[in-house]
């Protein structure tokens, strides 16, 4: 079929130049099942004419898009993980297909996970497990249904490969994921260039992505541009923050690799979402000290972001790139209680009342252990829904004098312009919620006998979920 009218490639990043990417080819892979195409992100993008056939076609056997990159490329970046540097980094398993512009005008990527070995790959295989090409599709799904500004799981293609992994049973079964994100400039992507000394590069980078991402900011003073851009990618990082905390979720690998200088969440590993509020919950079973714990994940977007600071002081004085950090703060704690009334499906006041009813309802959360995705189902729409609330499995919590000062705080709040609690979706007793136990549940049928039907009910319903909050 042809590429709709709304397509419109770019081949933008290849003006970077080989600095900072290797010409890779794909993987030949044994077979090619179409496990979940995004048919929705698709039309975003002008992709969502083609055939089936089509598709596999290029995002199985990645066969160019027309007027895009003719071959993939594999960007290389270095990071911390786990704040350890590591300069052997860049993408091992996954390259940038292709870039197109949305419905929005906004330059977006095609980047891939699982498509085999590249300059990068080091002792891996540069493959993808199925089962973890499916959480990344459940991860991105829940994410976008509960409001955060999250890369968009486009494709999921099986590939019929036995792999062999130390955390899941094997041989195990492969996949090559493709995500549609805004941009796949890291963090890491400047501490590259800052480790090889390249101030020419990190202007040249930071010029790139100020003009392709963030025009409004530029400034002709190179330094004022340093200084602005920082400050921008605070603001992104932290509003992203502050929307994975209101979702009570934890990412698990918040590296500077894992850092997008636009502020969107990506790449999902070991992910949880949160049955109660838990500071101290962790995602990955290595993270032995909670570092990316979830009431830990503030502060480890902020080491990251300094660290972006220390590469730009070449182009801007210390003194200057210490202010712009500054913004990092106020805009989560701000970004996080705009996240959390959204959350409850109400109209904002102000900011005194705003932050008094998102005080008492972290402490309700917290005293109480009611279960946080339930209590946010529970509460759309804030006292319009509190009949509905009292049929709840969690009514206790609400019949107790612990819920008393969020039942206060929730006078005089409204609910959102467009929010309909008559949405099938609230005539439900319980909340759609994505715990560990749930992905298993799912991920097992599959494992066991081909049965997907689990996996696309749950994709039904967290459709819905989107549908009623209307968060996106």
């Amino acid at each position: 079929m042809p590429l709709s009218p709304a397509y419109r490639a770019s081949t933008s990043h290849v003006a970077l130049g080989p600095e900072f990417y290797d010409v890779v080819a794909a993987a030949a892979f044994p077979d090619h099942i179409l496990r979940y195409r995004n048919q929705r992100a698709a039309k975003t993008v002008g992709l969502d004419t083609l055939s089936d056939e089509e598709w596999i076609a290029h995002f199985g056997r990645f066969q160019p898009l027309a007027e895009n990159f003719k071959e993939p490329l594999a960007l290389r970046y270095h990071g911390h993980q786990f704040r350890v540097y590591n300069p052997e980094l860049g993408d091992g398993r996954g390259f940038l297909f292709a870039q197109l512009y949305d419905d929005k005008g906004r330059l977006l990527d095609l980047a891939t996970k699982g498509s085999g070995k590249t300059p990068w790959s080091r002792t891996a295989d540069g493959r993808l497990t199925l089962k973890g090409g499916v959480r990344e599709v459940l991860a991105t799904s829940m994410l976008e249904a509960l409001g955060v500004d999250t890369s968009k799981t486009f494709s999921l293609i099986e590939t019929g490969e036995a792999l062999e992994r130390g955390d899941e049973p094997s041989p195990t079964r492969s996949s090559v994921m493709v995500r549609l994100s805004h941009s796949h400039i890291r963090i890491g992507t400047f501490q590259r260039q800052a480790f090889q000394r390249s101030t020419a590069n990190i202007q040249k980078l930071l010029d790139y992505t100020i003009r392709t991402y963030m025009p409004d900011i530029w400034h002709d003073d190179a330094s004022a541009r340093a200084i602005a851009f920082l400050e921008e990618v605070c603001r992104r990082v932290a509003r992203g923050g502050a929307q994975l905390m209101a979702a009570g979720f934890v990412h698990g690998v918040l590296n500077t690799d894992n850092i997008n200088v636009t502020g969107e969440s990506f790449d999902y590993g070991p992910w949880r979402f949160l049955p109660v509020l838990d500071p101290a919950f962790t995602a990955a079973y290595f993270d032995e000290t909670g570092l990316y714990a979830y009431g830990r994940q503030p502060d480890a977007l902020f080491w990251n972001v300094t660290r972006l600071a220390e590469c730009l002081l070449g182009i801007a004085d210390q003194p200057s790139l210490e202010k712009a950090l500054g913004v990092f703060e106020p805009t989560i704690r701000q970004e996080f209680t705009s996240a959390m009334v959204k959350r409850l499906g109400v109209q904002s006041r102000s900011p005194e009342h705003d932050n008094e009813l998102v005080r008492a309802l972290w402490i309700f959360l917290s005293e109480t252990q009611a279960p946080f995705e339930q209590t946010f189902f529970d509460w759309f729409g804030g006292l319009a829904s509190a009949e509905r609330a009292a049929r709840s499995p969690s009514k206790e919590h609400y019949a107790s004098p612990a819920f008393n000062a969020v039942r206060d705080a929730l006078q005089g709040f409204s609910p959102r312009d467009g929010v309909d609690l008559s949405h099938p979706y609230f005539s439900k007793p319980v909340a759609c919620s994505m715990l560990i136990e749930e992905v298993e549940e799912i991920w097992k049928p599959i494992a066991d006998s081909d049965d997907w039907s689990v996996f696309h009910a749950k994709l039904e319903a967290i459709e819905q979920m989107r549908e009623a909050y209307g968060l996106t």
